[in-house]
């Protein structure tokens, strides 16, 4: 009777689960309540542990990046140059509080979790029937289920009628699934349990009665939010790369500086005060104050486009993330498909007819060997669909520009099947008016309605159900003139050939009664039954989702789909959306019969998985990221939650998903629209391009200045560059012109190049070239107009206040050609698809100006006014640096075929 034991619940008969649960059909006695809610505890999900609010905060400090950060503040404060020291902590700081209010996705999913759960349930206690809170429900209770209730615990069920139960949550399945009450195999998957009901699932249809087996964190649900709690958070591609860069910069800032001090010491005439504020100096000049706040306002600006193309980003990362995406994990109900039940095959003994148009709405029209047909020239079609209209209980409501259905999906889609032949409902209803009616229940499998016709007063009855049931049912089948004796060979075939398409099969039947009878009985319809066809219905592909998927595959990206549906319809929706090979899907059964080597191998040459659990889904994802795949994951039930989780990028549904998936994932949906990740992996790779652009921009400038003092010691000569005024330049180059280039629009074919190499790390070999040639041109520039500046007779203070200037000239110039890091400067316009570019310049200007010129600037920098001369000198020294970074572009496009794009090197 432990819960922790997990008995199979679904393979026992109902007898031996009363028996062994201690209950029976009078419910459980208040003293057996009492003491099983102190031994099972109340039927709630138990809340996790949780960091304080201080130490998620100071956690956010544990990055390299960080201490050298902290480490450039406690310089500048050395250095008494506490409005510097301030800037730098403002930026560790916000930060810091941007990670505090993004973390912590995981507590609310269990939260989001934990408000599923229903509030109240109906039970049977001894023998009287009583509503209970559901967290006072323990197992042995019996629970009385109908319509509209939420099930309050795992359930085995005793008795049901007609009951349908919504499981897309747990199961992924897109239809309710008939509840019974007969055994199942000890191997039946989830979704196949049907005669068990789990916690937190919507009754969509009649009633039932089930012993309770399981209560809070013992039931699926529960044990969904467990696996969701020990899921291991993904750190970025990103991040990763920005960590082990910080971690060899350190190191190389640190070796550099303590060498550069020991060179002056030992081989200069360098006094010790000297030479440590010159290593100081050099430490300053090294470390780009400006990246973190240059990368989360790059960040910052792709949530903003994100969000205008219906992706609402929930963790800045997650921006970068999308771009180096490489294997796309889609949910197909909802995500990829509609989530509304279309009839897209008839067939009669007239032969087949397709219908077009999809979801609910009558648009659309049925066509037979690509014609359009009317039901004038088709009788035996026309009664089929009048058949289909009127042994239905669904309705379709237009309001607000849509159709919405009141019912099941089947039926709507059945009436819609009608209204596009040109049937309407309510004047079908009125000319054959039912009688009486044999509700689908899942022991026999069928429907029946009782109609009179006012017209020629027949009394007819209308039978729709399984086909190999009413195949049964069944003697005769309409043909052109009349009834033909039944080809039972050839509507096996029928069946056959709509399941192979993934399509759901309904047959339909009629027969007649004599005149003015009013009941049905069950022996009115078990035979003699005429055949009038069989529809094949299915969940279709979204037009957007096929076009995008075409998309994926030209940027390189594979697009797997994970479905709790059977493999027949994965395989199906797979063959039309153009994912798989339309023959291959994977069963979760089959996932679990392969170890994790086997399923990595698996996983690379399979697309379609069906079938799938939560535990399914979660390997699939850690297979592909241990075969180094960056993963989206989408999804919009609380089944998918810990592989959203999981996942590199998770993405959910904003519409349909549950508030669980929202809250698991990094990214939501506004659209439910799986062609949104498509725009958003767009903006994801620009993003990491502009990433990328800016630290080819920052880094020259911080090597330019790191080199101008190497050079100086190794000259044994005056700084020309002071340590402060090195804070001044990283601080103005970084705030205007690097902040620059995180508007840069999207590149010319940014989705027609595969994903960059997951390990590809942040700075190739090319790359670091380039910082290096554009380093060594701003030392030169620099170094040219100090020693210009002294050998015209100026100040010490005036020849570093001219080289300050060369150098943020430089960089103004470096900027246009930055813009782009293989083709020439002026491929789009040097300032033109970029309006922040000239604004960034004019803005330095005017710094520059008031760095030189105004005195509280002047006294805090130890500079002078300069002469109108050195200002004509400072642009030619720029332009001279911008034309041999174009020349070295020429140069080494000649020797390799670079794309447009940084990040595909």
């Amino acid at each position: 009777m432990a819960q922790d034991n997990r008995p199979l619940w679904h393979v026992l008969p109902s007898d031996d689960v009363l028996r062994r649960l201690q209950t029976g059909s009078d419910g459980l006695t208040p003293e057996q309540v009492r003491e099983r809610i102190r031994q099972y505890g109340a039927n709630r999900l138990k809340p996790p542990a949780r960091r304080g609010l201080l130490m998620r905060f100071l956690l956010q400090f544990n990055n390299v990046l960080i201490y050298v950060l902290l480490a450039a503040a406690g310089v500048t404060a050395m250095l008494q140059h506490w409005v510097d020291t301030g800037v730098i902590l403002g930026v560790v700081v916000i930060n810091a509080l941007i990670g505090v209010i993004q973390e912590g996705k995981a507590e609310k999913a269990l939260d989001a979790i934990r408000d599923m759960l229903s509030p109240r349930a109906m039970v049977i206690r001894n023998g009287r029937r009583q509503e209970v809170p559901a967290a006072e429900l323990v197992p042995g209770d019996i629970v009385i289920l109908q319509s509209g209730d939420r099930v309050a615990a795992d359930l085995r069920l005793l008795r049901v009628r007609d009951l349908r139960i919504d499981e897309s949550m747990l199961t992924g399945e897109s239809l309710p699934a008939d509840k019974s009450v007969e055994l199942m195999a000890e191997n039946a998957m989830l979704g196949d349990r049907l005669n068990l009901a789990y916690s937190g699932t919507l009754v969509n249809y009649g009633h039932g009665t089930g012993v309770v087996v399981a209560t809070g964190d013992a039931t699926e649900i529960g044990r969904i939010s467990a696996m969701l709690a020990e899921v291991e958070d993904m750190t970025t591609p990103l991040l990763r790369k920005i960590d082990v860069f910080g971690r060899w910069l350190a190191a190389a800032i640190l070796l550099l500086a303590a060498a550069t001090f020991l060179f002056g010491l030992g081989f200069r005439d360098y006094a010790v005060a000297e030479i440590f504020l010159a290593a100081v100096g050099l430490a300053v000049a090294a470390i780009p104050e400006g990246l973190p706040a240059i990368m989360t306002i790059t960040l910052a600006i792709g949530v903003q486009r994100m969000a205008s193309r219906h992706a609402i980003i929930r963790r800045l990362p997650a921006v970068e993330t999308l771009g180096s995406v490489t294997v796309i994990c889609s949910d197909k109900t909802g995500t990829l498909t509609r989530n509304e039940m279309t009839v897209r095959s008839v067939e009669t003994g007239a032969g087949r007819y397709t219908v077009s148009g999809v979801g609910y709405g009558p648009e659309g029209a049925l066509e037979k060997d690509g014609r359009p047909v009317s039901l004038d020239h088709e009788p035996q079609l026309e009664m089929l669909c009048r058949a289909a209209l009127l042994c239905n209980d669904a309705a379709l409501e237009h309001a607000d520009g849509q159709w919405r259905l009141h019912g099941d999906p089947t039926e709507g889609a059945l009436v819609t099947l009608a209204m596009k032949a040109d049937m309407e409902p309510a004047l079908v209803a009125r000319e054959y008016p039912r009688t009486d009616a044999i509700p689908f229940e899942s022991e026999h499998q069928f429907m029946a309605t009782l109609h009179h016709d006012h017209i020629s007063g027949a009394t007819t009855v209308y039978v729709k159900g399984a086909p190999e049931r009413v195949l049964t049912m069944s003697d005769r089948q309409q043909g052109p003139t009349g009834d033909v004796p039944l080809d039972q060979k050839y509507w096996h075939g029928v069946m056959e050939d709509l399941a192979d398409r993934g399509h759901r099969v309904l047959a339909l039947a009629m027969r007649q009664l004599p005149q003015g009878q009013e009941n049905l009985a069950f022996a009115d319809v078990e035979q003699g039954l005429v055949l009038l066809g069989m529809v094949g219905i299915i969940d279709p592909p979204r037009d957007e989702a096929i076009s995008a998927v075409a998309d994926c595959r030209k940027a390189g990206i594979r697009v797997k789909m994970i479905t709790g549906d059977h493999a027949l319809t994965a395989r199906a929706i797979g063959r039309e959306l153009g994912i798989g090979d339309g023959l291959t899907a994977l069963t979760g059964k089959e996932v679990e019969e392969l170890d994790d080597q086997a399923l990595r191998r698996v996983v690379a040459e399979t697309d379609v998985f069906a079938r799938a659990s939560p535990e399914h889904k979660l390997r699939l994802v850690q297979a592909l990221q241990a075969n180094g795949e960056v993963v989206a994951m989408t999804g919009d039930g609380v089944n998918d939650a810990p592989a959203l989780k999981r996942a590199d990028v998770g993405v959910a549904m904003g519409l349909k998903g549950t508030e669980v998936s929202r809250e698991a994932s990094e990214m939501v949906l506004a659209d439910d629209n799986f062609a949104s990740i498509v725009k958003a992996v767009e903006e994801g790779r620009t993003v990491y391009d502009n990433l990328r652009k800016a630290l080819l921009f920052l880094l020259p400038t911080n090597g330019g200045q790191a080199l101008v003092i190497i050079c100086a010691v190794l000259g044994g000569i005056i700084m020309p560059i002071t340590p402060v005024q090195i804070l001044w330049v990283n601080m103005v180059t970084a705030v205007t012109l690097g902040l620059a280039l995180a508007f840069e629009p999207p590149e010319p074919g940014v989705m027609q190049r595969p994903p960059r190499p997951p390990k590809e790390q942040i700075l190739s070999g090319f790359l670091v070239w380039r910082v290096s040639f554009v380093s060594l041109l701003l030392v030169l520039a620099t170094f040219g107009m100090f020693i210009w500046s002294q050998a015209s007779g100026d100040s010490i203070e005036t020849a570093r206040t001219v080289a300050v200037n060369t150098l943020v000239v430089c960089q103004a110039f470096y900027l246009l050609s930055a813009r782009y890091v293989y083709a020439p400067a002026w491929t789009g316009g040097m300032l033109s698809g970029n309006r922040w570019i000239p604004g960034s310049i004019a803005a330095i200007v005017v710094l520059q100006l008031l760095f030189t010129y105004a005195p509280p600037l002047r006294l805090l920098f130890g500079t002078q006014p300069l002469p109108v001369t050195a200002w004509l000198w400072m642009p030619g020294a720029g332009l001279l640096v911008f034309i041999c970074v174009e020349v070295e572009k020429r140069i080494m496009g000649r020797s390799r075929r670079a794309p447009v794009s940084v990040s595909t090197e």
